[in-house]
């Protein structure tokens, strides 16, 4: 069986990574497999689940409440 080493290290800037082996000779050839995180995909949602959501987070108001500020609105306008 072949030796063989887990190392793990951070991406460097420009993408690239660096690796120390502790067996090893300059001008050995060895393989490396990089596995990269998986990284979560965005949840697509539909525009009914999006405005469940925003309504949820606000208060629900009463029409009268929304005629008072639809009033104070068009008093507003001849000031």
């Amino acid at each position: 069986m072949q030796p063989a080493l887990h190392l793990t290290t951070k991406v460097l800037p420009g993408n690239k990574i660096e690796i120390e082996i502790p067996e090893g000779e300059i001008g050995d050839t060895v393989d490396v497999f990089v596995v990269l995180p998986q990284k979560p995909k965005a949840k697509k949602r539909s525009a009914m689940e999006i405005l469940k959501e925003v309504h949820a987070k606000r208060p629900p108001r009463s029409a009268e409440d929304i005629d008072r500020q639809i009033r104070e609105e068009r008093d507003s306008w001849g000031s």
